[in-house]
Formats: C-alpha cells, structure tokens, sequence
C-alpha cells in the first residue's frame, strides 16, 4: 500500500490503497490494478518467482479481487552474473512467476526485461472488475476486529538462513535456535511468502469485511496505519496479538532494542498476509473457514476503536508461536 492520504476526485480513487481502482466508461466497471517489485531474498529462483508472483497478485486480492484478467513480469537480470548464471537462474525464476500465476488463474501475457546492477523481480497484475467485485478498504467502524491470514517473521528467518556458516553472526543467536531450527524457519518463510491470498480474498466477500490491506514492507503496523488513514470514520487501530514463525522472536530477542522490529509490528514483511476488518461477530467463522478453505490458520489479531486514524502496537502485545507444536516431516 502507497503511504499518504487517500484522494478521490472525479471518481478516481487511488492513494491510500494496494491497488489503484479507476471507474470506466462502462457503468458499474472499474480497471482494477498494481504494479510492485523488489530484490530476491531467497536462493531459489523458482521459489523466488512464485513469490513475486504471490505479491504481485496479493495487491489485487487486498481490494478483494479474486480474479486477474492479465499479468506482466518485470526482470532486471544483474549484469555480475555469467552467461551460464544467467541461463540458469532466469528461466527458473520465470517459470516459477509463471506456474503460480497459472494457479491463480491468469497468464503472464508478456513483461520486460533489462540488465541492471541488481537483480530486480516484479510484476503488474489487471483485472477489469464490477463494483460489488471489490472491497473498498475505507469502511472499518468500531467494534471492528483485525485479522490476520499469514505469520509473521519472514524478513527474521531469511536473515537467520543467511547467517548459517557465518561463525561471528551466528554466535548470536546459537543459545536460543539450532541450524535445523532455522533452516526449517527459513523453509515455512518461503512456503508462506509463495502462497496466495486469493482464498482469504474470497472470504472476505462472504464475511462482509470493512477493510483490508497486505502486510509486506512496512510490517504489520506501517500497513496497519496506512489503512487506518483512509478510513472514513473516527477510528484506531489496535493490535494486541503477534502470530510469528516459530524460533523467530527468541532470536530477534537477542539483538538490543529488538533490531528487526518484529516485536514492535515494523518489521518488513514479503508476500505477508491479509490484514482484514471484519465485523466481530464474523470474525471467528472467517478463521475456520479459511483453515478449512486454505489449510492454513488465520489469527484475530487486533480490535478497531474510536480513535484519530491511527494504529499501534501495545507495548506487550501477545506472541503466537507459527506452529505452536514442531511435528517431524512437517513445516506446519
């Protein structure tokens, strides 16, 4: 989600929000549409293009569309790596944008490619929708509740698999997570950031949600007061529960004044959850339907209150281990 305030002139709405959404000349059309990108943050470049793919997309499903009528790939292949590298690495990151937007049931229909000092990954996703297609995010009221349908602690897991092998950083955190702990942190962090959002999307129809947004680079509480912006009623938004990849908070625990952010909400997430207000009544029926849906959990995570438009995190919010119990052969 953009920062800044929400602006609307001419029926044009598009600051404030995952996807920019602009009515048409056809009644009750809007083009529905996003575009994001970023640098590789895990060493397989097929996972990798599945997860820059599901963040693309995650735009779309934010507004609560569930379908994408045509996607684009964005690659900047970066000029250090051989030819051999290249043949390597670029087709796999391709295909695996590819095969996830085929799951998602659209096509990538074309894209551009550039030599660039760093590799670059990113998309665009459209989609022409009809008004009651999409969930306009600006309509929270108190009494609301937060949810949230992906752990947090990415950015935490990747950054501990780097360290693997790296005696003076890894002296860190070896009291309190093991290599096998981390490398499996590291494989539910990839699991979760390659897997869509689209049925939490659809529910969001069904459940009659007031607003949504996805958590990525701002972490829970940077998109958590962006949407709290552009909401049309008095209202706040208060978190009081953290779900967190398992291993993760005991090692961001580690570094001074927690350095990551993870307990404080600002730490940066990839292809994160949804984040959703949706009336309380609802809410509990959302998260079992979704884990019956997604096979996944969902988490209530915060309450709406009158308030001025912003978010924060109590100062002792509730961590929730993601499992909350390890099983053998098993990432969740």
């Amino acid at each position: 989600m953009p920062g800044g305030d929400k602006k609307q002139e001419d029926g044009l709405v598009g600051i404030g929000m995952d996807s920019c959404v602009i009515p048409l000349r056809f009644p009750s059309l809007s083009l529905v549409q996003t575009t994001d990108f970023f640098y590789p943050l895990v060493d397989d470049p097929y996972i990798q293009g599945k997860i820059t793919c599901a963040n693309v997309l995650s735009d779309l499903y934010a507004m609560g569309v569930t379908s994408c009528d045509n996607m684009l790939m964005l690659l900047g292949v970066s000029s250090k790596l051989t030819q051999k590298e290249r043949d390597v690495v670029v087709p796999l990151i391709m295909k695996g944008f590819r095969d996830l937007a085929e799951e998602a049931g659209t096509s990538v229909r074309g894209g551009q490619t550039v030599i660039n000092p760093w590799m670059i990954c990113g998309g665009v996703a459209t989609t022409v929708a009809h008004t009651n297609e999409i969930v306009m995010p600006d309509h929270a009221i108190e009494g609301d509740v937060l949810v949230l349908t992906k752990p947090l602690g990415t950015q935490v897991a990747v950054n501990l698999h780097q360290w693997i092998g790296n005696e003076e950083k890894w002296a860190y955190v070896m009291s309190v997570v093991t290599e096998e702990e981390a490398e499996k942190a590291y494989q539910r962090a990839m699991a979760s950031m390659a897997k869509l959002n689209r049925a939490a999307a659809r529910l969001m129809h069904k459940y009659n949600a007031h607003g949504c947004t996805d958590v990525t680079g701002f972490g829970i509480l940077g998109h958590a007061a962006n949407l709290a912006k552009v909401q049309k009623n008095e209202v706040s938004f208060v978190i009081h529960n953290l779900p967190v990849i398992a291993k993760m908070t005991a090692v961001t625990r580690m570094f001074k004044n927690d350095a990551f952010g993870l307990l404080k909400g600002t730490s940066a997430e990839t292809s994160g959850g949804l984040l959703i207000a949706l009336p309380r009544a609802s809410a509990a029926a959302y998260c079992k339907d979704f884990e019956k849906e997604d096979g996944s959990q969902s988490w209530i995570v915060g309450v709406v209150e009158k308030g001025d438009r912003t978010a924060r995190v109590i100062d002792k919010p509730r961590i929730i281990e993601v499992p909350n119990k390890d099983t053998e052969d098993q990432l969740w």
